[in-house]
């Protein structure tokens, strides 16, 4: 019964390893029961990371890529669907208001079943890319890091309104280049404020927060969100799924005996995911229901007894 609802491949992602089949093999082996292929939407033009800039390319090449993507990822899904509930989706991006026209227009192009909401851009530039850039984008908000992340939730605010994503994602992402990751949100009254508005908007409409392993992979103490935002979000009704945000094969299923550990730690007694159905209550999420799984069964499958920290 494990599963993730955000993933990468190497073929079709940058900063990401190995072949997308090879990707969906590997999540076979581990027994995974749901696996989404979540690749990052394409970008404008003055929304490249450096990587692709280097490698030179273009808005059109990203969109290129993104139509491979979604056609092999179809092709999949059909050839394992004996094997495994593969879910074709993608990892949206909210930089600016504009996003909205771009995303929406994505939408009407291509078909998905799921989809991850995430902010990796403050003030149009990556905070989790590197050190470097997370402090050109604090200079914007007045070298303040406690103004940064009212900003980056604010962001965050803007996207839920207008998208209302079935899965949220890495909900505090921010916090990963910062001085101190694991820092307190709750003492930053403005900060908490912010978080607390987006979290009850998100169990307003439905949304689900992924609880996402990655954070652990990449050294700090908690997963994406961290203790503090967890509890919140469970005193608010919220509900939670589960996420490898994995870039390779290496990265399948990492951290997940502490991840579950952490949601028992929490508070959190089910895990929702999310599955293919005949017919769907979601407009944002056709042809999938949402079904949950007590964390004490999720305990005893063993692939969790078996699962290593990578």
């Amino acid at each position: 019964m494990p599963y993730s609802h955000h993933s990468h491949s190497g073929e079709f992602c940058g900063h990401a390893q190995d072949r997308l089949q090879a990707i969906i093999d590997a999540a076979v082996e581990k027994k995974m029961q749901v696996f989404a292929l979540t690749e990052h939407m394409p970008r404008e033009q003055q929304d490249l990371y450096p990587e692709e800039i280097n490698l030179g390319y273009s808005d059109e090449t990203l969109l290129d890529i993104f139509r491979s993507y979604h056609a092999e990822a179809r092709r999949l899904q059909a050839l394992y669907a004996s094997e495994i509930d593969v879910l074709v989706g993608t990892e949206i991006d909210w930089i600016r208001p504009s996003s909205k026209d771009f995303i929406e227009n994505l939408f009407s192009n291509f078909e998905f079943q799921v989809f991850v909401g995430s902010v990796h851009h403050v003030h149009g530039i990556p905070i989790d890319y590197n050190a470097k850039l997370f402090a050109d984008a604090r200079r914007l908000s007045g070298n303040s890091t406690e103004k940064l992340f009212e900003d980056y939730f604010d962001l965050q605010y803007e996207m839920l309104k207008a998208l209302k994503p079935p899965i949220v994602g890495h909900f505090d992402l921010i916090r990963l280049k910062c001085e101190d990751p694991n820092m307190s949100f709750v003492t930053m009254r403005g900060v908490w404020q912010r978080i607390h508005r987006n979290l009850a908007f998100t169990v307003s409409y439905g949304g689900v927060v992924e609880l996402n392993s990655a954070a652990l992979r990449k050294g700090l103490d908690e997963p994406y969100p961290n203790e503090e935002i967890s509890k919140e979000f469970l005193d608010l009704g919220g509900r939670f799924t589960l996420s490898d945000d994995s870039h390779g094969i290496g990265q399948i299923g990492s951290h997940y005996s502490e991840v579950l550990r952490f949601a028992e730690e929490v508070g959190i007694t089910k895990i929702s995911y999310f599955e293919k159905a005949p017919a769907s209550k979601d407009a944002r999420s056709p042809g999938v229901t949402i079904r949950s799984t007590a964390v004490s069964r999720m305990q005893s499958h063993p692939f969790f007894a078996s699962c290593k920290s990578i």
